[in-house]
């Protein structure tokens, strides 16, 4: 049995497949209703309407509801898009066991303590029918899946089946055949008068000795299989007239809950509360499987309705799962497919499209396992299949040489042999993999052995690596061995590596595992890993050197630089065999050849990128249509925004790419068309980078920039344009910009004014007496009354700018001058069209109306009142209501002073120069550099990316408690930098820090501040804890050297061994010093029986001589003041084979002399020193080996199975149960 899929919660009593979505529901003991998604592995929903117990669940075939019955007696229909109960059907009077809808009619049938069974039509809401004639509780009712019958069980031992076509005509569609029925049977709601003919019992099946639980329908043939409290399973078959019992299955020991058939082979499937799930044959009438749990009993059981998934219901949640793998055994040899289907090894051809037999292969039975690999040899046409039955077996089969013969039976002098894995290593030879014994052996043709050999290490299966090398995998890497000289060549980390995938010229191989794909070179040289969240099912190499895969609900694809996307969606898993051009071929699981149309331009496109194959993406971007995110968020990513800005159509989309890469020309086009005030800013910020200041006028001027505008004509030495802006600002009423202006140009008589007008007569005083205005300081003061007039500071200089030299008002400023760009080239070729000049500040353009006033004022109608007057009163611009009649006067317009300048207008494009140019890339940021660099969680944590060092010490260590790690993450940001301080008010300058010195500046990494050496000076530190009994600082050191040790750096492969014995010596006393401290503490109140328990398992952690010592005497004394001579005994020996001191030894020989002559323990213990275990770490008692036990990923500690999904009291930081890939200290690359 492979599980698939197994959920923690409340009893199950209900289970029902979706038979398209992914989707299982289970109803629950205590009322609830769940919703999971079995490929996710994820709680969709949760249903909580039902008081009590809900026992029958059911999906509808193509609607979007599910129906639901429980012990409030209320059968409840639900739409799960709508995630409500529409309404409630009510009718019975008792608790209501099962619940199905029809295949066909809108009908729910349920069974019901009552004593009936109810047929509901789910769209008028009633009850049409009352099936009665059970005398006991009916536990399950069933529609046939084609024929009008029902199958009821009940614990009046018998099964019924029923005829319901007479309810099915009677509610026929008006205008049928059946529709005369009615006609016959008299007016509506007259009474039969004898009887009811809606539903007539056609069969009672008798032959259970108590009470039925289940009964069911076979889907095709005239079956019936049910399971009853007398432990026994039977088979019945029934024809028009009668139905007999064919056959009884003996061998579950309790109640039997549930019994089906196997949608497409001649099984049985049985659960009961025995805690068992067998297999039956019906055709050889025996059990062929068992699948046992420990502590829960199974109540419901159900199977997919088109996949060969099955589901039980237990104790404690439930298990979804299949009887055997569907993954079809073939291999691939240029053009040729060679594959097992049903009972023949067949041949399929890539061009021609065809499919023959080839041989005949003989499968054991129905349940005997299906072929686990093919290996083929083109030089001598044979093939090796090897199986798991027996334990595991293999066959070497000589196959024919013209295939238009049909298939072949297979020859008596098959080579057969045992073993796990085969494969051909050489023209006439072949690698046989015997796990048990660990033992490789490498065999002619004839099956002989010519040599055999240990592998280096554990090895759990093999493949092919070309002419007498082959891939070993272990548990935690691959290696590449030479079977000729018995040496590893090479060797890659990788965990529980499942398969290995050469490409067609065998430089690359891609080792997959349930999440992880590895690329690596034919020297297993990683070039990539990829993470996948859903399990990965296959893959296969396009003949450019892309890697295909496929996952359960995708076709995905692999750059060699790591990069991946999804080429498309599948409905169903499937393996892949080949990618030629356009198709993939691949293998479903009923072992049918099909070919997937696929388009293949994305990844080739991005291949193309990555070889720098420029002239190929220029072809691609002409005549592809490529598009959408995914591409865009990649070519900027990568690199190359103008080449993104030829896919986007979107103008928001368009100005970011375009200021990304500096093309302003399109960056000022589409600002225009959004015209947001945002898009303007980043406009001109962008414009000013480049020296393009008649953009940045442009942006500026757009959103009414003024104090910006001002200081940009300030520094390009725009006086006029400045009393332009002076005009305005007091036009506006903007005292501050009018003082800011006046300051600019250098206008005291202005400054004092402004200051005047806004009340300051005191800083006017000042201005006016600095500046040598005397006469008008006096008037100032007068005005203001002031007594003790301000001193003037000493050493006053007057404040004025410089007056500017070079004017750069009409032009740019020197712009960057660099190559234009190969695809701005290639792509874009860029028209003369002028861009919008700035607006000029005129009287032509009417820029004061809708652009820079919101008061509506017109610049140029304004004017003096007569007598030279040369402003308005004060606040009349304020106040922004201006009269503008009768200023044609003949006296001077002192507003319309300077109205002969106008601001030159733009000639030719913005930024026009005669050397192209493309704005260069920024920098990466060092910390970008080290990310990719390193796969190491310290590494990221120094580039200050917390969040992807979390997420690698999670994939690594399972980790899911980081608060205890916060210093360290922090720690290994700042040891990674230096500061240099600079002068005053300014921010010291950030220098990282490098632990090696390379060449190539894109190699570098980060400076760690921890190192073994450190670890390993820690570890002396809390043995001298130890051994001084401070426990508690001891057990805080061991903690803080389990996690330091996740924030080492090794400095090369050898130290690696090292940091594992690490982990397992804090793991060891960190578990021992638990329990003694738990020990010490509950002395009191736990008992002489917890205290000695505490006690002998502290002796069994893998501590120091010493320390162990010092545990084993404390255990020794503590036995013996309890009288647990036995025990003490025990102890005594123990620490005498040790070699104590002196003194300690003569203490243990007194006490194993009188041990010896009475071995009895006062206080019996749960406590065998024979029987080899592990402590659980959370608690503190055996778990003796063969029992179930989960661990900590990151330290390995043992825990009961109850305790899976806490956080590991060792470590404080992996979750109990959780996976992960192993920590790692050694930087190998991404």
């Amino acid at each position: 049995m492979l599980s698939k899929f197994e959920t923690k919660s409340n009893r199950v009593k209900g289970l029902s497949f979706h038979p398209k979505r992914p989707w299982i529901l289970s109803s629950l003991h205590n009322g609830s209703i769940q919703l999971w998604d079995y490929k996710m592995g994820t709680l969709i929903d949760k249903f909580e309407e039902h008081e009590g117990p809900v026992r029958g669940i059911a999906f509808h075939a193509t609607q979007p509801l599910f129906v639901s019955g429980g012990d409030d007696y209320k059968i409840k229909v639900w739409n799960w898009k709508l995630r409500r109960c529409l309404f409630t059907l009510n009718g019975h009077i008792d608790y209501i066991r099962t619940v199905f809808f029809h295949h066909e009619h809108p009908w729910i049938i349920s069974a019901s303590d009552d004593q009936t069974i109810r047929i509901w039509n789910w769209q008028s809401r009633t009850c049409i029918s009352i099936l009665t004639g059970h005398n006991h509780y009916v536990m399950c009712a069933q529609f046939h899946p084609k024929e009008d019958m029902v199958v009821s069980a009940s614990l009046d031992q018998t099964v019924r089946v029923w005829d319901i076509t007479g309810l099915r005509k009677k509610h026929a569609a008006p205008g049928t055949a059946a529709f005369d029925h009615d006609i016959h049977r008299g007016p509506p709601g007259q009474a039969d008068m004898f009887s009811n003919t809606d539903a007539m019992t056609k069969y009672v099946l008798e032959g259970h000795d108590r009470g039925v639980n289940w009964a069911t329908f076979h889907p095709t043939q005239p079956l019936i299989v049910s399971g009853a409290d007398d432990r026994v399973v039977k088979l019945w078959r029934m024809n028009e007239t009668k139905a007999w019992e064919v056959d009884s299955f003996r061998g579950h020991y309790n109640n039997v809950s549930c019994a089906l058939f196997h949608p497409r082979q001649d099984l049985i499937i049985s659960d009961s509360e025995d805690k068992t799930i067998r297999i039956w044959d019906t055709q050889k009438r025996t059990a062929l499987q068992t699948f046992r749990r420990e502590h829960d009993r199974f109540w419901i059981m159900a199977a997919h309705p088109e996949l060969n998934l099955f589901a039980a219901g237990h104790d404690s949640g439930l298990l979804v799962f299949k009887l055997e793998r569907e993954r079809p055994a073939h291999a691939v040899n240029q053009n040729q497919l060679f594959y097992v289907k049903d009972k023949f090894l067949r041949l399929y051809d890539y061009n021609s499209s065809n499919d023959a037999p080839l041989v005949t292969w003989k499968r054991g039975g129905p349940q005997s396992p299906p072929p686990r690999s093919l290996s083929y040899n083109p030089a001598e046409h044979a093939v090796l299949i090897t199986t798991s039955a027996d334990g595991g077996t293999y066959e070497l089969h000589q196959l024919p040489k013209d295939a238009r013969g049909g298939a072949q039976e297979v020859s008596a002098d098959a080579k057969k042999g045992a073993g796990q894995s085969a494969v051909f290593v050489a023209r006439n030879r072949f690698a046989v993999l015997d796990k048990q014994h660990q033992q490789i052996y490498i065999k002619d043709l004839k099956n002989d052995t010519t040599k055999q050999f240990k592998p280096p290490g554990t090895v759990s299966d093999i493949f092919y690596a070309g002419t007498k090398n082959l891939l070993l995998t272990t548990a935690t890497s691959v290696i590449l061995y030479d079977t000729e000289t018995r040496t590893t060549i090479a060797e890659l980390s990788i965990n529980n590596c499942r398969y290995a995938v050469w490409s067609p010229d065998m430089s690359m191989v891609a080792l997959f595992s349930k999440h992880v794909i590895i690329i690596a070179s034919k020297t297993l040289e990683q070039n990539c890993i990829i993470h996948e969240t859903i399990k990965i099912k296959s893959g296969a190499w396009d003949d450019i050197g892309i890697f295909v895969y496929s996952t359960l609900n995708h076709i995905k694809y692999a750059l060699p630089n790591g990069d991946n996307g999804i080429i498309r969606t599948v409905d169903q898993p499937v393996y892949l065999t080949k990618v030629k051009a356009k198709n993939i071929y691949v293998l479903d699981r009923d072992g049918k050849v099909r070919t997937i149309t696929i388009d293949p331009t994305e990844y080739r496109f991005k291949l193309a990128l990555v070889r720098k194959n420029y002239d190929e993406v220029l072809h691609i971007i002409r005549t592809s249509n490529l598009v959408g995110q995914s591409i865009i968020a990649y070519l900027q990513k990568k690199g190359y925004p103008e080449v993104a800005l030829h896919f986007v159509k979107d103008n928001k989309t368009r100005f970011e790419l375009a200021l990304e890469c500096g093309n302003l020309e399109v960056a000022v086009e589409t600002a225009k068309a959004l015209d947001r005030e945002e898009c303007w800013n980043k406009l001109g910020q962008e414009a000013l980078k480049q020296g393009n200041q008649q953009v940045v006028e442009m942006a500026y001027q757009r959103v009414k920039n003024f104090d910006r505008l001002s200081f940009l004509y300030l520094i390009t030495g725009s006086v006029d344009k400045l009393k332009k802006m002076l005009k305005i600002a007091e036009m506006r009423g903007d005292s501050m910009s009018r003082y800011h202006n006046a300051l600019y140009l250098g206008d005291v008589e202005e400054q004092v004014q402004v200051l005047k007008e806004v009340g300051q007569l005191p800083l006017a005083y000042l201005a006016a007496q600095t500046h040598g205005l005397t006469e008008e300081a006096a008037a100032i003061a007068a005005a203001a009354g002031l007594e003790n007039l301000p001193a003037l500071p000493d050493r006053a200089s007057l404040l004025k700018p410089p007056t500017p030299i070079y004017k750069q008002a009409d032009g740019n400023w020197p712009l960057l001058t660099v190559s234009r760009g190969f695809f701005e080239g290639g792509v874009f070729q860029s028209g003369n069209a002028a861009l919008a000049a700035p607006i000029p500040l005129s009287d032509e353009t009417d820029v004061q109306a809708d652009m820079w006033d919101e008061e509506q004022i017109d610049i140029d109608d304004i004017g003096g009142g007569g007598g030279g007057a040369k402003r308005a009163a004060p606040g009349a611009a304020a106040n922004g209501d201006v009269d503008v009649e009768g200023l044609d006067g003949g006296e001077e317009n002192l507003w319309l002073e300077g109205e002969d300048i106008e601001l030159p207008e733009l000639n030719g494009p913005i930024g026009e120069s005669n050397v192209e140019f493309t704005m260069p890339n920024a920098g990466r940021d060092v910390g970008e550099v080290w990310r990719a660099n390193s796969g190491l969680a310290v590494d990221h944590a120094a580039a200050g990316s917390f969040e992807s060092a979390m997420q690698l010490l999670n994939r690594q260590v399972g980790a899911v408690n980081f608060v205890p790690l916060k210093p360290y993450f922090l720690s290994a940001w700042q040891s990674a930098r230096a500061y240099l301080s600079c002068t005053a008010n300014v921010p010291a300058l950030s220098v990282a820090l490098h632990r090696s010195r390379t060449e190539d500046p894109r190699q570098v990494l980060p400076y760690v501040g921890y190192n073994l050496a450190g670890v390993i000076a820690k570890l002396q530190e809390a043995y001298g804890l130890t051994t001084s009994g401070k426990f508690s600082d001891s057990l805080n050191l061991f903690k803080v050297i389990l996690h330091v040790i996740l924030f080492t750096v090794v400095e090369n492969r050898s130290e690696l061994p090292e940091v594992q014995q690490l982990i397992t010596v804090c793991r060891e006393y960190s578990l021992g010093l638990r329990m003694e401290l738990t020990r010490r503490q509950e002395a009191a109140t736990s008992g002489a029986k917890r205290t000695l328990e505490l006690a002998a398992y502290f002796t069994h952690c893998k501590l120091q001589p010493a320390h162990l010592q010092l545990s084993l005497r404390s255990a020794m004394l503590l036995s013996w003041k309890h009288k647990n001579l036995k025990t003490s005994l025990v102890f005594a020996r123990r620490l005498l084979e040790l070699g104590a001191s002196a003194e300690i030894a003569q203490q243990a020989r007194k006490i194993q002399a009188v041990c010896e002559r009475t071995e009895v323990d006062e206080v019996p213990l749960e406590y065998d020193q024979y029987n080899p275990f592990v402590t659980c770490g959370i608690s503190f008692t055996p778990i003796y080996r063969g029992s179930p036990s989960v661990e900590c990923p990151y330290c390995k500690s043992g825990f009961k199975p109850e305790f899976r999904g806490r956080v590991c009291p060792t470590c404080d930081v992996a979750q109990i149960g959780g996976e992960g890939t192993g920590v790692r200290n050694l930087n190998e690359g991404r």
